[in-house]
């Protein structure tokens, strides 16, 4: 490698020279910004983890709370009228946390239960003058356009974890939680509650499904009784992103065989997510 008139070797001068730019003026975009990470971690300045969370936390300024939100359909609501013998079954099988307890209308949010404050009322054996309304904590609204960055700043300052996403005509849309924020930002975040079978693919509806682009390419088959070859790919995200042709950014779509995937998030590097939507034969 050649040397400059100091002694440095050139390619040393160039990466050095770039970070040294960003910390001594503004980056011009953040294009310029994402170029002096990859540099950082090419010359082992910063591991591949922590080029990966600074990315994400740039990401999630472009993310609206309707980019990451458990649609309606998919949500575990609670119904003000039930008794505690009727809650306690279904809190055991799902295994959340936090609950949105519902009247009339799922479009109807009463409050947020936590599963922890029904603690007290099964150790009381009489349950007769049991109240769901009693435990309720405020519900968090926010709108779909809510953007991810300011959302978690709200959820830090106000110390909540879970909001409610109402579409334009004041409806329940979906729910949105800290954590589904955080995993933006550092990848998943699993623990002993989540479900082998629920981490790659995801009904949204009979014509809507939430695909991460890790799902194995045999799995995918399996689930759609497709037969996509995984000689060349072993996931769903490198077939998706052959079909490009390039790199995809969020929004785009592609076609494949019956089946049309959106890009939902995506970096510079590599899908994370797609929506997928089977075609009418």
């Amino acid at each position: 490698m050649s040397e400059d008139r100091n002694g440095n070797e050139a390619g040393d001068k160039s990466w050095l020279e770039k970070i040294a730019l960003l910390f001594s003026s503004d980056p011009h975009s953040r294009t310029d910004l994402e170029d002096v990470l990859t540099i950082a971690a090419e010359n082992e300045v910063i591991d591949e983890d922590a080029r990966s969370i600074m990315e994400g936390a740039m990401k999630v300024s472009d993310m609206q709370a309707r980019d990451i939100m458990i649609p309606r359909a998919q949500m575990v609501v609670i119904k003000a009228e039930s008794s505690l013998e009727e809650i306690l079954p279904q809190i055991t099988r799902s295994a959340h946390s936090r609950y949105p307890v519902v009247g009339e209308s799922p479009d109807d949010v009463l409050g947020i239960l936590l599963a922890k404050d029904l603690l007290p009322q099964i150790l009381n054996k009489d349950h007769s003058e049991f109240r769901i309304e009693d435990l309720l904590r405020p519900t968090v609204v926010v709108p779909e356009s809510k953007r991810l960055n300011v959302l978690l700043r709200e959820f830090r300052e106000n110390r909540n974890h879970m909001a409610i996403v109402i579409d334009e005509y004041g409806g329940v849309a979906g729910l949105v939680t800290i954590e589904d924020v955080l995993e933006e930002i550092v990848g998943d975040i699993e623990d002993e509650t989540d479900a082998e079978e629920d981490q790659f693919i995801r009904k949204i509806s009979d014509e809507d499904y939430f695909i991460k682009a890790l799902t194995p390419i045999e799995d995918f088959n399996e689930h759609f009784n497709t037969a996509f070859s995984d000689e060349e790919f072993d996931t769903i995200g490198g077939l998706v992103i052959q079909a490009f042709g390039h790199m995809p950014a969020r929004n785009e779509v592609a076609t494949i065989d019956r089946f049309e995937f959106k890009v939902i998030n995506a970096d510079q590097r590599k899908i994370h997510s797609l929506r997928m939507r089977p075609l009418d034969d």
